[in-house]
C-alpha cells in the first residue's frame, strides 16, 4: 500500500519511524456529468474571475475570505513560518480507556507502518504495552496542512490511528430529541428486549452492498447490449404513517424469527379460564341477563309451591319407568318435577269441577211434591 504520509511516533525519549497508509477505501461507483443531448463530457474548468480566462494549477494559491468578501492571500512560506511542531510527528500525549472515546469523534481511519528495520522493535514494544494496558493513545499530528487529533489502537499486529474531531467540532444535539412527553410501556419494553435477542449478532464480514451489486450489474448490463433501465423497485417501507408500535414489534419478531429458521413459536399471552365445578352450576347459569334467575328455573320453583302438597308416589313410579335408564340423575329430577307438576294440576282440576257441582246441588230449588 501506497503511503501518504510520512514521519515519526514520539513515544516519551523514543522515536518510531512510520508511514502512514489509509485503512480505508470508497467502492462508490462514481459518475461523470455529461451532456443529455449529444453525450459530450462536462468539465470544470478554472478560470480567473478577473481575466475570464483559464489558469494553470501552477499559477492557483491560497486566500482567506474575510467577512467583506476581500481576499487575503496565504503564501507556503506564511504556513511554513508557524509553530507546528506536529509537522511530522504523531506526538502521544496521553493512555486512556477506550471507553472515554466518543465514537462521534472518530473520522478517517489510518494504519501505522513501521518504516524500516530499526523502527521495527519500538514499534513492536509500543503495540505490545498498548494491547497489555487496554488502553488507547491520544496524539497530537499534522496532516495537509493543519493539526489533528488522533487515537492510536491495536488492530491484530497493527498499529492503528483513527483521525479525532476536536471537542469544539461535535455539535449538541438540540432539538433532535422528542419534543413530546412519550410514554413507553414495559410491555413494549419486553418485545423490543425479544426483537433484539432474535436478531442477535451478525458477521460483519457477511454483510455487503447489495445496492453497489445491483447497480454494476446494471452498467454490465447496458455495456454488453444496451439493456432497458430496470423498473424501480417498490419501497419495503413507507414513512410517515402512524403505526400500531406493539403489532409492529411482534410482526418484527416473527419475521426474524422466520428469517433465522427458528421454530420456537411465540408464547401465548396469558388469558383467565374459568373450570367448572362437578355436580353444580356455575353462577352464570343459574342467572340470566341482569343477574336473574333463569325463567325455566322460577316457573319449575312456581309450579312446585302452586300444587301445595308433595308428589304422589304412583307419579314419581310412572314417570321413574318411562324415564330411560342412561338419563342423568338431573333429567330424572327435571321429569319427575314435571310429572309432579301436571298430578297437582289435574288433581286440583278435578276438585274444583266436584266443589262446582256440590255447590250448584245447594243452591237449586227443591220441587214441591203434589197433594
Amino acid at each position: 500500500m501506497r503511503s501518504i504520509w510520512n514521519g515519526a511516533i514520539s513515544f516519551g525519549l523514543v522515536s518510531i519511524p512510520v508511514k502512514l497508509v489509509n485503512a480505508t477505501e470508497n467502492h462508490s461507483v462514481s459518475f461523470r456529468q455529461i451532456h443529455a443531448a449529444d453525450g459530450g463530457r462536462i468539465r470544470y474548468r478554472k478560470v480567473c474571475e478577473l481575466e475570464e480566462k483559464e489558469v494553470t494549477q501552477d499559477e492557483i494559491g491560497k486566500a482567506y475570505e474575510d467577512a467583506d468578501g476581500s481576499m487575503i492571500p496565504i503564501t507556503d512560506e506564511d504556513l511554513a513560518a508557524l509553530p507546528l511542531p506536529t509537522a511530522r510527528t504523531i506526538e502521544i500525549v496521553a493512555f486512556v480507556p477506550a471507553s472515554e472515546i466518543d465514537p462521534l469523534q472518530m473520522d478517517t481511519a489510518y494504519y501505522l507502518s513501521a518504516n524500516g528495520a530499526p523502527a521495527a522493535k519500538p514499534y513492536t514494544l509500543l503495540r505490545e504495552a498498548l494491547g497489555r494496558s487496554n488502553r488507547v493513545a491520544i496524539a497530537k499530528f499534522a496532516l495537509r496542512g493543519r493539526e489533528r487529533l488522533g487515537m492510536l489502537r491495536v488492530v491484530d499486529d497493527v498499529i492503528a490511528m483513527h483521525g479525532l474531531l476536536w471537542p469544539d467540532e461535535i455539535r449538541e444535539p438540540e432539538g433532535v430529541a422528542p419534543q413530546s412527553d412519550v410514554k413507553v410501556r414495559e410491555a413494549e419494553l419486553d418485545l423490543a428486549d425479544a426483537l433484539m435477542a432474535t436478531l442477535g449478532e451478525v458477521d460483519v464480514e457477511s454483510l455487503h452492498d447489495d445496492y453497489r451489486d445491483a447497480l454494476e450489474a446494471m452498467i454490465a448490463a447496458k455495456v454488453e447490449g444496451g439493456g432497458a433501465a430496470a423498473e424501480p423497485a417498490p419501497a419495503e417501507h413507507e414513512g410517515g404513517k402512524v403505526i400500531d408500535l406493539m403489532a409492529a414489534l411482534e410482526s418484527s419478531v416473527r419475521a426474524a424469527r422466520e428469517s433465522r429458521g427458528d421454530g420456537t413459536e411465540e408464547p401465548a399471552r396469558d388469558e383467565a379460564q374459568v373450570t367448572p365445578i362437578k355436580g353444580r352450576r356455575s353462577e352464570a347459569a343459574r342467572k340470566g341477563p341482569g343477574g336473574k334467575k333463569s325463567t325455566s328455573t322460577a316457573k319449575k320453583s312456581a309450579a312446585g309451591h302452586t300444587a301445595g302438597k308433595p308428589t304422589s308416589t304412583a307419579a314419581k313410579k310412572s314417570s321413574s319407568r318411562s324415564a330411560p335408564k342412561t338419563a342423568s340423575k338431573s333429567g330424572s329430577k327435571s321429569t319427575a318435577k314435571s310429572a309432579s307438576s301436571s298430578s297437582s294440576s289435574s288433581s286440583s282440576t278435578a276438585k274444583k269441577s266436584t266443589a262446582k257441582k256440590s255447590t250448584a246441588k245447594k243452591t237449586a230449588p227443591r220441587k214441591r211434591s203434589s197433594a
